[in-house]
């Protein structure tokens, strides 16, 4: 099939990032409005958003956003030429809400905790973002907005260039990485069925990204009660396979944990290992390192 969109004199587009890029910031602006029943770019998005939460990455194609909308495939070459381009467009989509971390109350710890706990919101609700997220990434609008956003939050703290930029990073990349281990473990949980059911948890949330109860103004920096985590993994009922409390009973009765005193003197203690419960306590004591550093550069 002959490539829909032109070259663009000043930017190439003979890779799907290029013309992603040129999509995302207007180097091409053909096919904004079409005469296809009212199709618009925006409205193709909404669609493969709705497609891949319903059903999961693996199911989304053009094919399947165009039955979504009622119109032929065809039809959406005007808007959007490939898979990856549509795919550039719906993680921007979904890169920022009406507020931004700069914006938050509290100091940069307090900003900053909010920007963790509504990027863990935002992958549980759109859980899809990891996986179309981890190819090359294709920064849009609001991705680079948001960024910016999040490297305001440092202002006045003394941390050079470079030092704020990682911090993000590195939160995004803690945030991120415990957010595939727990999709990789619900999706082994619920089987080849529960891959789109993970998803319908967040589909009925309409807050967009930054509208999260009490943002920014996280009291304790140690507090672990329902911050960033649902309910406690093992213990939903409907899901295939041993609740927590279930495995712990099973372990119980097989294992001698005279022969790890070490771990035995943690469970007299009241801890649970593997019960999906990190999220806070790692969180805070990574904040405690980067404040570290902003004490540092301040004397």
């Amino acid at each position: 099939m002959t490539d829909p969109l032109p070259a663009s004199p000043t930017v190439p587009t003979s890779t799907p990032q290029e013309r992603a890029l040129a999509l995302l910031w207007g180097g091409d602006t053909r096919g904004s409005r079409g005469p296809a029943r009212g199709l618009t770019r925006e409205r193709i998005v909404e669609a493969a958003i709705d497609v891949v939460e319903r059903d999961g990455p693996a199911a989304m194609s053009l094919r399947r956003v165009a039955a979504q909308l009622g119109v032929g495939v065809a039809s959406l070459y005007t808007y959007v030429p490939g898979r990856a381009e549509l795919e550039a467009l719906m993680l921007d989509a979904v890169a920022v809400g009406p507020t931004l971390p700069h914006e938050w109350p509290g100091d940069w710890r307090a900003k900053l905790t909010a920007l963790a706990h509504d990027d863990w919101r935002q992958i549980r609700r759109h859980p899809w973002v990891l996986e179309l997220g981890a190819a090359e990434q294709v920064p849009g609008p609001n991705m680079l907005r948001w960024l910016d956003s999040a490297l305001r939050v440092f202002d006045g703290t003394g941390l050079r260039e470079a030092e704020k930029l990682s911090a993000i990073e590195t939160v995004d990349a803690y945030v991120r990485g415990l957010g595939r281990l727990r999709g990789a473990e619900e999706a082994a949980a619920d089987g080849p069925a529960g891959r789109g059911a993970a998803t319908a948890e967040g589909r009925g949330d309409t807050e967009g990204r930054g509208e999260t109860e009490g943002r920014g103004e996280t009291e304790g920096r140690g507090e672990t009660e329902g911050r960033g985590e649902t309910e406690g993994r093992g213990e939903t009922e409907g899901r295939e396979g041993m609740s927590t409390r279930e495995r712990d009973d099973v372990l119980g009765q097989l294992v001698d944990f005279d022969r790890y005193p070490a771990l035995r003197r943690a469970l007299a203690a009241g801890a649970t290992p593997y019960a999906g419960a990190p999220f806070e306590f790692g969180l805070q004591r990574l904040l405690d390192g980067i404040e570290q550093l902003v004490i540092r550069r301040a004397t």
